[in-house]
């Protein structure tokens, strides 16, 4: 896996060139996270320079969004992210979600929920757009904090597209050290190392064409995702990731919501 000293220097694309209201955030964000982690980003040259896409991380710390976004500026894209439907609806966050291009999360109506993934889908063609996607919902429950069963918004929203959208691989290690899972933010020291990796898209054409929505297909194809999250997190950890995701199911453990000890 090829890295760059600084992903910055890549070509920025016309999303991030001409203004928008991701500037002022950055203005004000960037710095911030600076303070607090000192980002390495290795596998830039996998996320496109134009272009739609679904980046798929891991997750394990309510702060590595922070980190996906500042990353994500740095290689040259506007960091747009899958939110919660209801924030569109809060006064002045709404907006700012709308302005920037946020994606909401589809509703549980199954009928709904596939108009709108299509929806999003073609929005993302036509406009060109990247979205960051988390394929596991919410914070790993694994004790080790691999990545768990995934969830199949991120492959759903990929091939409802008339042609796939590029999933991404992606995996950061290091947040723990700033704000654990469910823990306390250390402000103390700052500029913690921070990795940030990302792979090839996933080879996901074993799940297109005809019944690429069905359920069994895109649960194996998040599988597929899951797996080349979990290998990208074990070449950062220098650890071999288990053969089975975490199901927390198994466990009798919610699969949102916070984890309870």
């Amino acid at each position: 896996m090829t890295g760059v000293a600084r992903p910055a220097r890549r070509r920025a694309s016309a999303e991030k060139t001409r203004p928008s209201a991701f500037w002022p955030l950055a203005a004000l964000i960037v710095p911030a996270v600076g303070w607090f982690a000192k980002i390495e980003i290795t596998g830039a040259e996998h996320l496109p320079a134009e272009g739609p896409y679904v980046l798929a991380p891991n997750h394990y710390s309510e702060f590595d969004p922070l980190i996906l976004a500042v990353g994500t500026w740095r290689m040259g894209r506007a960091p747009r992210f899958m939110a919660k439907e209801s924030l569109f609806r809060v006064p002045v966050l709404g907006a700012a979600l709308r302005a920037t291009g946020m994606v909401p999360v589809a509703r549980s109506s199954s009928s709904a929920a596939a108009k709108q993934t299509l929806q999003q889908s073609e929005d993302l063609v036509t406009h060109g757009r990247g979205v960051i996607v988390y394929p596991e919902g919410s914070l790993t429950r694994d004790p080790d904090m691999w990545p768990m069963r995934g969830k199949t918004g991120a492959v759903r929203l990929a091939l409802a597209a008339a042609e796939p959208i590029p999933v991404i691989p992606a995996a950061t290690w290091g947040v723990q050290q700033i704000l654990p899972r469910y823990g306390k933010l250390r402000l103390w020291p700052p500029r913690r190392r921070v990795r940030l990796a990302l792979g090839p898209a996933t080879d996901l054409s074993a799940y297109t064409g005809a019944g690429a929505m069905g359920a069994a297909n895109l649960v194996a194809a998040t599988d597929a995702v899951m797996a080349d999250v979990a290998a990208l997190l074990g070449t950062l950890r220098g650890e071999e990731p288990p053969a089975e995701r975490w199901n927390p199911a198994a466990h009798g453990q919610n699969e949102t919501g916070r984890l309870e000890s």
